[in-house]
């Protein structure tokens, strides 16, 4: 049973509903004051309590996708590696760095997939940082269809936040889906969507820094997944072609990733985004002393003390609800102030800093997104 299957839930709502049950056709036996009843009324109270709390927490995790299993959870995954098969040949680039391992399911996508697209599950292994990672592929109509043979695809690599699931995208936030629509609708081109959590290795946080001995989590996304993705699949080579968009840590490593790579990411898209890395017990030594590095993660620094890339960024924020509204304020002026570099935002009225409010701006950003790329 897994931590986010539908029988997990199930089986924990039942278990709540017998021993509400329980406790109701019990309660009149345990009515004495001995201690044996007295143990009794507190064990029934407290089991009940507990069983609802597991429901409550089943129920958020499976609907803001925090963690994908029970191994997730407890810290005990460590992101094992794949087997990586580098036969030459086979349709769409079988070989190379990523392999298609499976589909997944997703609401309002059922259907062929030259009707309704197409998710297929992946494993990616960095060639140079040798990071491996899995990641679920949202492949638009088009891409299957005779007419579209020769053409090749714009690509918005999605993040999540910290810790994330990419399955949270699909079926929490919904991006396939809405861009599936928005392209039918002929409100934003058919796009493919690389979807994956930031958290590469697992349980720590490196907030999409290369950490001195460690994961080289920022060339991985820089470097290794697009060179990935352009193996197997039909999608445009130019960096123009290319955007990064996330919410929350997956915010702040999109627009990191724009602005320390423009020959990589046209286009970054941060909803809810941070400006500058934080370092507690999830993350752990980023830096290992290194100047340099703790000032590239600090986007403040960075908008100070380097040149403004040619790059499309775009914040969102919310008046009420959302703590970063202040800092993105600052962040649009002092961008504005540099002159180059090309930013838009989406400011709510009100919102909070959860997937309710993301998918609010998940429309506007990737219709931005699709008019920031080039399609070929």
């Amino acid at each position: 049973m897994g931590l986010t299957g539908t029988s997990t839930l199930t089986a924990a709502v039942l278990s709540a509903a017998v021993l509400f049950a329980g406790t109701v056709w019990c309660w009149p036996r345990l009515a004495r004051r001995s201690w044996r009843a007295v143990g009794g009324r507190v064990g029934l109270l407290l089991a009940t309590q507990l069983v609802l709390f597991v429901c409550v927490a089943l129920a958020a995790n499976r609907g803001f996708g925090f963690y994908a299993s029970w191994a997730d959870l407890l810290g005990r995954e460590r992101g094992e590696g794949v087997v990586v098969e580098h036969t030459p040949g086979g349709a769409d680039g079988a070989g190379g760095p990523l392999r298609v391992v499976g589909l997944a399911r997703a609401e309002g996508l059922a259907g062929r997939a030259a009707a309704a697209g197409q998710i297929q599950r992946v494993r990616i292994v960095g060639r140079t940082t040798r990071i491996a990672t899995p990641a679920l592929v949202y492949l638009p109509p088009e891409y299957f269809r005779p007419r579209y043979r020769t053409r090749t695809f714009p690509v918005a690599v999605v993040l999540t936040g910290y810790p994330g699931t990419a399955e949270a995208l699909v079926r929490g936030l919904r991006y396939p889906q809405t861009a599936h629509r928005l392209a039918a609708a002929g409100r934003m081109r058919p796009m493919v969507l690389v979807m994956l959590r930031p958290t590469v290795a697992p349980p720590r946080d490196t907030e999409c820094v290369d950490v001195p001995g460690g994961p080289r989590t920022e060339s991985f996304f820089a470097e290794d997944l697009p060179e990935a993705v352009r193996a197997h699949y039909r999608v445009d080579r130019a960096p123009d072609g290319w955007g990064v968009v996330g919410d929350s840590t997956g915010g702040y490593c999109a627009l990191k990733l724009a602005m320390h790579h423009p020959g990589a990411y046209a286009a970054g898209a941060g909803m809810s985004a941070y400006y500058r890395a934080p370092v507690d017990r999830t993350t752990g030594d980023l830096y290992g002393g290194d100047r340099n590095l703790r000032h590239r993660a600090d986007l403040w620094w960075c908008l100070e003390n380097l040149p403004a890339p040619d790059t499309s960024l775009l914040v969102s924020s919310s008046r009420e609800g959302e703590n970063n509204y202040k800092d993105t304020l600052e962040f649009l002026r002092r961008v504005k102030a540099k002159g180059l570099t090309r930013i838009s935002s989406i400011i709510l009225d009100s919102g909070g800093h959860n997937f309710h409010t993301w998918r609010r701006e998940i429309p506007a950003t990737l219709r931005w997104m699709s008019g920031r790329l080039n399609a070929r």
